[in-house]
């Protein structure tokens, strides 16, 4: 059988001028990374701005689990199987991290024959747009660092420093560090700390911001830190805001690539929803919404995660209302959330099959509530026996969603046109009352626990005394009518990764809070997260390799 990387290098692979083209991009809007790459040119949406919007079907998935479940990979076939039913359609997807592609989880293509290519460039530095924003954010710790060397004119506190340095790698003993040792030549001596790129606002910024000029707007109101008075001091008053721009003029623009059977591919942005809000550019979804009759976007990691803040965050702020929402779960992983071992998971078991389903449940119930057609899709493997599947079916239909399987792994765009046509039919039958789950208005602690309650199914929240006092700061400045971001676990709908289905009588523990004001959202620490991921024992960069003709091997 062949790796997901040799089918792609297999694959035959269109200039990506033919693939524009065909979604009615002209070439002069291209600007071209090679013959398979290419970003979007700010006058493309300009041009279209005014074309009907096609229809936006979210997919999304029940919590990971070892045994996977397959999200990017029926978000590509979803896209060719539209393709193959002869309607114009494009996904919208979000770039790779390093961290993953070199740690455990591995890249972010899709898989077998429901990829998008060049899927090595894509999951290897791309068209660069994760370095502009690594420079950007550490631009802006440079100058504020540089600041208070130079006398400190803003009366920056360096015990209340908020801004971090980033980088697109899993490096744990980042995470808390020391910074100016040296001599006076070498800067003030504190505490200083890494996140991971993805997870930097000025990645949530790329992706919220519709153009250049909100794009600096936002840059300027980020907070880096607190004067002595306990005033915010932002990017603006550092003077940030024109270089960290100029970093990002073309890292703002959406990029297109193709999927194994030519469907558009629209890739911008790439943050981590479980501690990011986990969408794709607003920009890149806009643009194909305009060029395409349906667009097929993903959220990251479970329902609880990025499909709440694909609803609350991105919808909310860019005016964008869903059409569909598919839900993904394999057999497989659901009787891991009924208590199987991994190595036993192809063994039919329909007890845990029955155990396990609560977490299906749960995600159903929960994107419900938003009021959009849910259309719940199994990742069909050969080990799933017909009873297995007839359960969920049955199961799924009782709940009152639609049920496809999915078999664009192994055939790609052919094996999606019964779940395409499945989505066809649940948005054009089935009524659709999109709604956010909390108004602008409500308070950030309510706001909190309706998240954890309502959809994490919690029966409370606690907060560390730091995090309290720093959400009345921040509704203080006049920042309560934000929505909230949540980090936390994507293996549980607890903060406890180890609660597996759909665990009861929980509290969520709040430990962090601040706002990311350029971003628009207050970010919401809980459980264990971590900001800043580390490598596994064995990490996938064992695997990864260049042979002597310059192929790269090893990536997944």
């Amino acid at each position: 059988m062949l790796s997901d990387i040799e089918i792609a290098r297999n694959s035959e692979m269109y200039p990506i001028g033919e693939v524009a083209k065909a979604i009615g991009v002209r070439d002069v809007e291209l600007e071209y990374y090679g013959k398979y790459k290419a970003k979007l040119s700010n006058e493309l949406y300009d041009r279209v701005k005014d074309n009907k919007d096609g229809k936006l079907i979210l997919v999304t998935a029940i919590n990971p689990t070892p045994a996977g479940e397959g999200k990017t990979t029926v978000t590509v076939g979803l896209g060719e199987a539209f393709g193959k039913l002869g309607k114009k359609a494009a996904i919208a997807l979000r770039e790779p991290s390093l961290g993953p592609c070199f740690g455990i989880k591995g890249g972010a293509a899709g898989g077998g024959m429901a990829q998008v290519v060049p899927m090595d460039d894509l999951n290897l530095h791309f068209t660069g747009d994760f370095h502009a924003i690594t420079s950007a954010n550490n631009l802006l710790a440079a100058l504020l660092d540089n600041h208070i060397k130079q006398g400190n004119a803003l009366d920056i506190d360096p015990k209340h420093i908020v801004w971090k340095r980033c980088e697109d790698m899993n490096d744990r003993v980042l995470r808390n560090i020391i910074v100016g040792l040296g001599g006076p030549g070498d800067g003030v001596v504190r505490e200083d700390h890494f996140i991971i790129t993805v997870a930097s606002e000025i990645m949530a910024i790329l992706c919220l911001a519709t153009d250049m000029k909100d794009l600096k707007e936002r840059l300027a109101k980020i907070i880096v830190a607190y004067n002595h008075s306990g005033d915010p001091v932002t990017a603006a008053d550092l003077q940030a805001v024109g270089a960290m721009a100029a970093l990002l003029k073309d890292a703002i623009k959406p990029n297109m690539i193709q999927t194994i059977e030519h469907t558009p591919a629209f890739v911008h942005g790439g943050p981590f929803a479980n501690i990011a809000h986990g969408c794709n550019s607003v920009k890149a979804t806009k643009t194909a919404l305009k060029l395409a009759d349906y667009v097929i976007t993903e959220a990251g990691f479970g329902a609880d995660l990025g499909a709440e803040k694909f609803f609350d965050i991105k919808c909310r702020k860019a005016g964008l209302t869903p059409s569909c929402v598919v839900l993904v779960a394999t057999v497989r992983a659901l009787k891991y959330n009924g208590g199987v071992a991994k190595t036993d998971l192809t063994t039919p078991n329909l007890d845990a099959l029955k155990n396990g389903i609560v977490n299906l449940e749960k995600h159903i119930e929960n994107l419900q509530r938003f009021g959009v057609p849910v259309v719940v899709t199994l990742n069909k493997f050969v080990s799933d026996t017909e009873e297995e599947l007839n359960f969920v079916k049955d199961f799924c239909e009782s709940k009152g969603c639609d049920f496809e399987l999915a078999e664009v792994w192994e055939k790609g765009g052919e094996g999606g046109k019964a779940l395409a046509s499945k989505v066809i039919s649940a948005i054009e039958n089935r009524e659709n009352h999109f709604k956010v789950l909390y108004p602008d208005e409500m308070p950030l602690k309510d706001k909190i626990k309706t998240i954890c309650t309502e959809i994490y199914g919690a029966s409370d929240v606690t907060y560390e005394a730091a995090a309290s006092k720093a959400l009345a700061k921040i509704e203080e400045m006049g920042y309560g009518n934000l929505p909230v971001c949540m980090a936390k676990t994507q293996y549980s709908l607890s903060d406890d990764p180890k609660k597996l289905g759909r665990p009861s009588d929980f509290i969520v523990h709040v430990r962090e809070v601040y706002v990311s004001a350029g971003a628009g959202f207050v970010v919401v620490i809980t459980g264990s997260i971590m900001t800043m991921p580390g490598l596994p024992k064995q990490p996938a960069a064992f695997s990864i390799d260049v042979d002597d003709n310059g192929n790269i091997t090893g990536l997944f």
